[in-house]
């Protein structure tokens, strides 16, 4: 039997995230049946499962690339551009249905709860750290304490989230994400 390269097996657990992030988005976690996996993917149960022991382990993965992709823009550009892009951009930001799906969860299940909150500490890290680089240069107000001013934008982004996930209308947010990045700024 010929051996699958590395490269592929990476390859095929892509397409599985990609096409379970679109599944999940749409569906929500409980939505999200096998069936409706195997059309999101265009793979079989075996296929699917074969990368992930189950549905939740598969969701769980999705959702730490995720957060990973969203630590990543926080350290480079900020927490409020995460925002910028959920209003903005929301179809080139993939991981929003994600984010929605895990606040859910998180709020309904303590055991994804628990399980999560090492996760949930990446985001927050990657915005202190941010938001302390900038401390140092000067660029933050230096009234309030860096970590009162990281859990403020993670109130928001939730809240945002949230108020994005009621489908209601963005116009006028950017004013208002300015109006958030001021806030913590000198």
């Amino acid at each position: 039997m010929p051996r699958v390269s590395t490269d592929r097996l990476a390859a095929r657990r892509q397409q599985i995230l990609d096409g379970a992030r679109a599944c999940f988005t749409r569906h929500g976690y409980e939505g999200a049946t096998v069936r409706r996996l195997e059309e999101a993917t265009g793979l079989s149960r075996g296929a699917i499962f074969h990368h992930f022991r189950d549905k939740e382990a598969l969701f769980l993965a999705l959702a730490e690339q995720d957060a990973q992709r969203m630590a990543d823009i926080v350290a480079e550009q900020g927490l409020v551009q995460v925002m910028r892009l959920l209003v903005t951009a929301p179809e080139t930001q993939d991981w929003a249905g994600t984010f929605l799906e895990v606040a859910r969860r998180g709020r309904t299940e303590p055991a994804f709860r628990e399980h999560w909150a090492a996760h949930a500490e990446a985001l927050t890290a990657a915005t202190r750290s941010r938001l302390e680089r900038q401390a140092a240069a000067g660029i933050l107000r230096d009234d309030v304490p860096v970590p009162v001013l990281a859990r403020y934008l993670e109130l928001v982004l939730e809240g945002l989230a949230s108020y994005l996930a009621t489908g209601r209308p963005t116009d006028g947010l950017a004013a208002v994400l300015d109006v958030v990045e001021h806030a913590v700024r000198r």
